[in-house]
């Protein structure tokens, strides 16, 4: 019972992480590797709103998601449109961007590693308590992230299908050129594809990290992670972002509790590893399908 509970909260904290970043990617395969210093500059926004300018916790959130897609817009505006198509040189670009937030985030003292004295960043719960499934303690933070994963998902689904902004992301994603041909902008519809991904890091990151501390090297685990479900999900799938999300998370929680904590990164890189030997265009992906046919 306790991996099954666990192995569902962990898989659904790995589908908050990477949705943002995979809904980028599907839209204009641009591979935001500022996402993770995205996440832990809104956890640090809602963290300083509420202690030093004392606001409303929800409104701090509101607020801090906010600006998290603004700065996701200023990123796509400002560096990546000069390189759009250039793949290196926009990971290059974007992870120079995240350097550039998460060391001036450390210089503000959030560092997080073990050993550091300085002030502590944390978040508060939504609620506080636990609840008791079977003979599994769970607290409600977990259950909320839980609540909070799905309802992302499906409000995703009902915007991409039901919204003409919707409708436009998954033009482009499906088809480029036809999709200018049609009058939808490239550009525009890149830079609010990055907009949402950036919020989305921004919703996983006051929903995640009241479970922890506010650390710059989160900012570098959450990129890992994304990439992770995303190679293993297939680049650009959002179903396949999902079912790597579930494969990870119980994957690590079972060698977790047969084998010890420090087994999950040895699981993590061996799960990607082995998908990428057996299917190197993911579990749903489509890039090069037509290469593995040959």
């Amino acid at each position: 019972m306790e991996i099954l509970i666990y192995g569902t909260v962990n898989s659904i904290v790995f589908a908050l992480i990477a949705v943002g970043f995979t809904l980028v990617y599907g839209v204009s395969r641009v591979p935001n590797f500022a996402h993770g210093s995205i996440y832990v500059l809104v956890g640090f926004f809602t963290w300083s709103l509420v202690n030093d300018l004392k606001l409303n916790y929800a409104l701090a959130i509101f607020i801090s998601i906010a600006i998290s897609a603004v700065v996701g817009l200023l990123i796509y505006r400002v560096v990546l449109i000069r390189l759009r198509g250039m793949a290196t040189s926009e990971i290059i670009a974007s992870f120079a961007v995240s350097l550039i937030i998460l060391e001036g985030l450390r210089m503000q003292g959030i560092a997080g590693f073990k050993g550091f004295i300085g002030p502590f960043y944390a978040l508060p719960p939504f609620v506080e308590g636990k609840i008791q499934i079977g003979d599994v303690f769970v607290d409600y933070q977990r259950l909320i992230i839980v609540g909070t994963g799905v309802s992302v998902v499906l409000l995703l689904w009902l915007f991409t299908h039901y919204t003409k902004t919707g409708l436009s992301l998954r033009a482009i994603a499906q088809d480029e050129r036809a999709a200018m041909m049609l009058g939808v902008h490239s550009d525009r519809t890149a830079m609010i594809s990055l907009a949402i991904g950036s919020a989305l890091a921004g919703l996983a990151a006051v929903t995640i990290l009241p479970l922890g501390n506010i650390a710059a090297e989160a900012g570098y685990r959450v990129l890992i992670y994304a990439l992770a479900v995303c190679i293993i999900g297939g680049l650009g799938s959002w179903g396949g972002a999902i079912l790597a999300s579930f494969v990870i998370g119980f994957a690590m929680k079972i060698s977790t509790a047969l084998f010890g904590a420090l087994w999950e990164s040895v699981v993590l890189v061996g799960t990607i590893i082995l998908i990428l030997l057996l299917r190197p265009s993911g579990l749903l992906g489509k890039q090069k399908e037509i290469e593995e046919r040959v």
